[in-house]
């Protein structure tokens, strides 16, 4: 009897989605919080990362800003650790199916759903001149860019369930009415992921938008502004170095940065300040941080002056699009959208 040679096909893997804004410089919150669990997740899965524009035009931008630091963000990503080799980088306006989607998912999303949207209500109150439909209505496009790519995880932090949520909802209604047309996403929640809180508020995340350039460290931020921020940052009066998140926020915050950041436990480092004050722990702060962020300044600047970066560009945009389409010549059939009247 012949031994059957024959191979079954690799499992495909997983694939995962997300996007993050480019408002601005990554803070040291996207970075442990998001970025850094981004780049740990390509090898495992068929990772599809973008940065998302589009999102960013809620709020009035300058367009010449935007463009810059859409091409910006893409670099730092890059100095990051994200691969364009093992992922799909690319940029969401770049692949106009986002903005198609869009529309057809809002026809198939409540009034009521959006209503409920925390976000909504928190950025309207932030921006109370400029309440405008793209704010009311960009979970749609949110759930747009997921449901797109056949997305199977989610890396969603707790102000983003919701979203997610939104995003399932819309995609099981959908596939009620016309069968199985869109994955149905799960979230995917990081072991390694940090929260950083903001350096002068420690009740409130870490924000690129914040007023007080001193509330984050920005990961291009130079040495010299790290020192200042870190020094600066909210503690309490007692001077013990001690995690206590609910009566010493503020150390506690730094306590998690300093662990992630050095690879050391909470415990060992409460160990390792035992009868130091604050003034010595920030120092450190400062050196283990400034060493942590030095190599991706300088990975950053080669790749944003490389002459490569408008080419990974096209080649991420062409690669996201040949699945986008895939996706969207499905749906234009079930809405008679496609050509063959």
């Amino acid at each position: 009897m012949e031994e059957n040679n024959i191979q079954s096909a690799p499992a495909r893997k997983k694939r995962i989605f997300s996007g993050i804004q480019p408002t601005g410089t990554f803070t040291l919150g996207n970075y442990l919080g998001a970025v850094r669990n981004w780049v740990e997740l390509q090898d495992e899965y068929d990772c599809v990362y973008s940065i998302v524009n589009m999102h960013a035009m809620t709020i009035r931008q300058e367009p010449k800003a935007l463009r810059d630091n859409t091409i910006s963000a893409l670099a730092l990503l890059m100095a990051c650790g994200i691969d364009p080799e093992k992922s799909i980088l690319f940029i969401q306006s770049h692949v106009r199916t986002h903005a198609e989607l869009s529309w057809v998912l809002s026809c198939y999303t409540q009034f009521g759903e959006l209503s409920r949207m925390t976000q909504f209500k928190d950025k309207s109150a932030k921006h109370p001149e400029n309440i405008n439909a793209g704010l009311f209505t960009y979970p749609v496009l949110m759930a747009a860019d997921i449901l797109l790519y056949q997305t199977d995880l989610v890396p969603v932090g707790i102000d983003q369930k919701q979203h997610l949520e939104l995003a399932r909802n819309i995609a099981q209604r959908f596939n009620g009415i016309y069968g199985n047309v869109f994955a149905i996403p799960d979230g995917y929640y990081p072991k390694l992921a940090a929260k950083v809180m903001s350096l002068s508020d420690p009740t409130k995340k870490m924000s690129k938008s914040a007023e007080n350039v001193h509330s984050r460290i920005s990961l291009l931020d130079e040495p010299s502004k790290i020192k200042k921020s870190i020094m600066k940052a909210t503690t309490d009066s007692d001077g013990v170095v001690k995690f206590d998140a609910e009566n010493k926020p503020g150390i506690s915050n730094l306590l998690n940065i300093y662990s992630v950041l050095a690879g050391k436990s909470v415990a060992e480092l409460e160990t390792m300040y035992e009868g130091k004050g604050y003034g010595d722990f920030k120092k450190d702060l400062v050196e283990v941080t400034v060493a942590a962020l030095a190599p991706i300044r300088e990975r950053y600047e080669a790749i944003r002056n490389s002459d490569e970066l408008l080419t990974i560009l096209n080649d991420g945009a062409e690669k996201a699009d040949a699945i986008a389409q895939k996706t969207m010549q499905r749906v234009r059939a079930y809405f008679g959208l496609g050509t063959g009247y």
